[in-house]
C-alpha cells in the first residue's frame, strides 16, 4: 500500500512529533495491517521521557508496542493470515537458535527481534514475529482488550515462575497495570492477595483485582502491617512490580521464611539494593528476577483473555485520539488511570461497530 499515515514519531528524549510518515512497505513474508486500538504503557512513557536502549533502535522511529488490529495487506508468501483478519501480537520474538533460547530461556534470547509503531495507523509485521507470535483474535473479544496481550504475557510469564499455591499470602508492591495484572492472577489462582502502593487511588482501584487488603506503602509501619495481616509472619510470596530499589528492599525485609521475592519491576541501570544476609541465608528467601515474556505464555495470557478469566475492561480507563497520545502518557505519568486506548483511525463509536 502506497501513501502517506499519521504517526507519532520519536526523535529524541522529551520530542515526540505528530507528523505524517510514509506507509510501511511489506515484504514476501510479511503483512500490513491498520492499528484499531493502541494502549498506553509505562514501558512507552519511559521511552518517551528518557530513551530506550533497545526498543528504540534508530531516529527518527514510530513508537509504541501495544494493539490489535486489521490486516490490510499480506505478503506473497503469507498464508497464515489473509486481509481482513482481525489481529493481535507482541512486541518480539526470540530467534530459538542463540544458546539461551536453546536452553529454553527465551526472554533472554540474544537476538530479539523487536516490533514498533503502535501509535501509527499502519504497522508492517516482520515475518519472524509473524510466524511465531501473531494470532487472530478470538470471536467476541474487542481490540483494546485484545491489545493487553504483551503486557499480561509478562506478567504471566512472572506469574509462572513463582510456586505460588492456593491460600498463601502474596503482597504485590506496585499497584500500576503490571501490578494489577499481577492481582488478578494470582486472585484466579486461589492466593490471598494484599496490595501495595503509595497512592491510595490505586489501592482503591486494586479492590477491584481481588485483594483482600491494601496498604499505604509510605506509612511509617508499612511493613509491619503487612506482617499483622499475614498472620505475623509475613507472606509466602513477594512480588515487586514497580521497579524502585528501595522497593525491593521492603520486598525482602516482608518476606517470612522460606519465601519466594519476585523483583519483576525493572530498575535504572546501575542501581544497588542491601539485603540483610543473615536473613538471605537462615532464611532461606528465594530471590528471583523475571523480565519480558516467552511464547508460551504469550499464548497463554491470550487464552485468559479470550475466555474472559482476564476481563480486559478492567484496565480501560478512557480514550484518546492519535493526536492527544503524549497526552494519554502523561497522565498515565500522573497516575490517573490504568491503561489508556489510543484511537490511530477510528472513534470509540466506531471502534465498537
Amino acid at each position: 500500500m502506497q501513501g502517506k499515515m499519521k504517526a507519532q514519531m520519536f526523535y529524541a528524549p522529551g520530542d515526540v512529533r505528530f507528523e505524517e510518515t510514509d506507509i510501511p512497505q511489506i515484504g514476501d513474508d510479511e503483512i500490513l495491517v491498520k492499528v484499531r486500538a493502541a494502549l498506553t504503557c509505562g514501558t512507552d512513557l519511559k521511552t518517551y521521557r528518557r530513551g530506550h536502549p533497545t526498543i528504540i533502535q534508530h531516529t527518527p522511529s514510530t513508537f509504541g508496542h501495544e494493539f490489535a488490529s486489521d490486516v490490510v495487506e499480506v505478503g506473497k508468501n503469507v498464508t497464515k493470515f489473509k486481509v481482513g483478519d482481525r489481529v493481535v501480537g507482541v512486541n518480539t520474538a526470540p530467534c530459538f537458535e542463540c544458546e539461551n533460547c536453546k536452553n529454553k530461556q527465551y526472554s533472554l534470547c540474544e537476538h530479539l527481534q523487536y516490533l514498533n509503531g503502535a501509535f501509527s495507523q499502519y504497522v508492517a509485521v516482520p515475518a519472524h514475529i509473524l510466524k511465531y507470535n501473531f494470532f487472530k483474535i478470538p470471536d467476541g473479544l474487542p481490540y483494546e482488550y485484545a491489545a493487553l496481550l504483551e503486557p499480561l504475557a509478562c506478567a504471566v510469564h512472572g506469574f509462572d515462575s513463582i510456586p505460588a499455591k492456593v491460600g498463601d499470602y502474596v503482597v504485590v508492591i506496585g499497584a500500576g497495570p503490571i501490578g494489577l495484572m499481577f492481582m488478578d492472577l494470582l486472585n484466579l489462582h486461589g492466593c490471598r492477595v494484599i496490595a501495595a502502593d503509595l497512592s491510595e487511588h490505586r489501592l482503591e482501584l486494586s479492590k477491584n483485582f481481588g485483594t483482600i487488603a491494601q496498604v499505604n506503602a509510605g506509612a511509617p509501619d508499612y511493613v509491619e502491617q503487612v506482617r499483622n495481616l499475614t498472620e505475623g509472619k509475613g507472606p509466602q510470596i513477594v512480588v515487586e512490580a514497580t521497579g524502585f530499589p528501595e522497593a525491593w528492599e521492603k520486598a525482602f525485609e516482608m518476606a517470612r521464611p522460606g519465601a519466594t521475592v519476585l523483583c519483576f519491576g525493572g530498575t535504572k541501570k546501575g542501581s544497588k539494593v542491601t539485603f540483610d544476609c543473615e536473613k538471605f541465608h537462615y532464611g532461606e528467601i528465594t530471590l528471583k528476577g523475571v523480565y519480558h515474556h516467552t511464547p508460551y505464555h504469550v499464548q497463554w495470557a491470550l487464552k485468559l483473555l479470550a475466555s474472559g478469566q482476564i476481563d480486559g475492561g478492567k484496565y480501560i480507563s478512557g480514550y484518546y485520539p492519535l493526536e492527544k497520545t503524549i497526552d494519554a502518557l502523561e497522565s498515565i505519568g500522573r497516575q490517573e488511570g490504568i491503561k489508556y486506548v489510543i484511537l490511530p483511525n477510528d472513534s470509540k463509536e466506531e471502534l465498537h461497530q
